[in-house]
């Protein structure tokens, strides 16, 4: 089981990116996904997850409205697209997957901790 992030980069303030999450050894779309990012200096925090049931989704409020989670379950990934980046998006993001059994219709879970599998994380770096 193995997760890849990419599609992170350097990009100035107002520009967008869009990462990937691809999955091997399993079925991305049979599980709960978390982006999550770290800032240097600071802890780890969850951006975005989307439920493995009718997409419901979840965003910080720090990037609501700007960032928007999706599956290709045809490529078996994820994506998170961002836009109207700012400086204090910077970080390393990293892609989760909770494997974990829930009941139909739970929410994903922004706890860094509830997550089995993680990607090795992608670069952004937002320039002012």
């Amino acid at each position: 089981v193995q997760l890849q992030a990419s599609g992170g980069g350097l990009v100035q303030s107002g520009g967008s990116l869009r990462l990937s999450c691809a999955a091997s050894g399993f079925t991305l779309h049979d599980y709960f996904i978390g982006w999550f990012r770290q800032a240097p200096g600071k802890e780890r925090e969850a951006v975005s997850c989307i439920s493995k049931w009718g997409g419901r989704t979840y965003y910080a409020d720090s990037v609501k409205g700007r960032f928007t989670i999706s599956r290709d379950v045809a490529k078996n990934s994820l994506s998170l697209q961002m836009n109207s980046l700012k400086p204090e998006d910077t970080a390393v993001y990293y892609c989760a997957a909770d494997v974990a059994l829930k009941p139909y219709g739970a929410s994903c879970s922004v706890n860094d901790d509830q997550y089995d599998f993680w990607g090795q994380g992608t670069q952004v770096t937002v320039s002012s």
